[in-house]
């Protein structure tokens, strides 16, 4: 049905922030003039949910070992697998017999250097045929220390912990992950756009020649046109564009609030 939920969030751990929808604004970083004129960056920005850690957390990368603690506690403990705080005994208690003993860890260092998984303290379930694309939040400035790499999670296949990896890029300094800021942004993708056959459909023209009469039509009215239009009110080309996407999707409110969040 057109209501269905494209994504469904399951919450593990009951401190974990439910996902929101992503801020065409960047969190209200982005310049005023990108926010009222530039679709390409406030969609790009606002396409998707953000994900969020279950608590405040810091790391510690000296070279060789990751060590980490909660942010505000004592002391570095040095990082293997680590589960988040009593949250194996709420596993255990939920749990069918046969899976008590099997919670998710928080944090897991791996073999590459200064790389670690973050689990989000969410599941996620998508609609048959989509998937989700995991990634630093677009367009929103990041803290420094430490790269997120990417991931495509066929999520309506793969009923696990949503999670990240997480490369630190200094040493001897602490990194400060908090609650409050967006970790990720999560953006639905049909699985068919990644699929070979779609990125096989690509062509290069060679040169200027090959343009044809109707693309040097399409280049006038896009960028010499507007120009040449002395009167010509800013963000025309926005205005159109969401009109455009409106008159498109007649069910855009409801496809804007297309996520289910499902309690622990």
């Amino acid at each position: 049905m057109a209501h269905d939920p494209i994504a469904r969030f399951y919450r593990m751990i009951p401190t974990a922030r439910p996902p929101q929808r992503a801020d065409r604004s960047a969190a209200g970083t982005l310049p005023m003039r990108a926010v009222r004129y530039c679709d390409a960056v406030t969609l790009a920005a606002g396409y998707g949910w953000y994900v969020f850690l279950p608590m405040d957390l810091a790391l510690l990368w000296d070279g060789s070992d990751i060590f980490w603690r909660i942010a505000d506690g004592d002391g570095w403990m040095p990082l293997g697998a680590a589960q988040f705080p009593s949250f194996a005994a709420q596993f255990d208690a939920a749990a069918p017999d046969e899976l008590r003993g099997c919670s998710p860890p928080f944090l897991s260092a791996l073999p590459e250097p200064g790389v670690l998984q973050i689990w989000t303290g969410l599941i996620a379930r998508t609609a048959p045929g989509w998937s989700l694309l995991v990634r630093a939040p677009a367009n929103l400035p990041m803290p420094g220390g430490y790269a997120l790499y990417e991931g495509m999670l066929e999520s309506d296949l793969w009923f696990g912990p949503l999670f990240t990896n997480l490369r630190l890029t200094r040493t001897d300094v602490p990194v400060r992950l908090r609650a409050d800021f967006p970790l990720l942004q999560v953006q639905p993708v049909p699985r068919a756009a990644y699929g070979e056959a779609s990125q096989n459909r690509m062509s290069v023209l060679p040169d200027l020649a090959a343009l044809t009469p109707a693309d040097w039509d399409d280049y006038r009215r896009t960028v010499v046109a507007p120009n040449d239009e002395r009167d010509r009110p800013p963000g025309r080309s926005a205005v159109a564009s969401r009109k455009r996407r409106s008159a498109e999707c007649p069910y855009a409110g409801a496809a804007a609030a297309g996520l289910a969040i499902s309690g622990p």
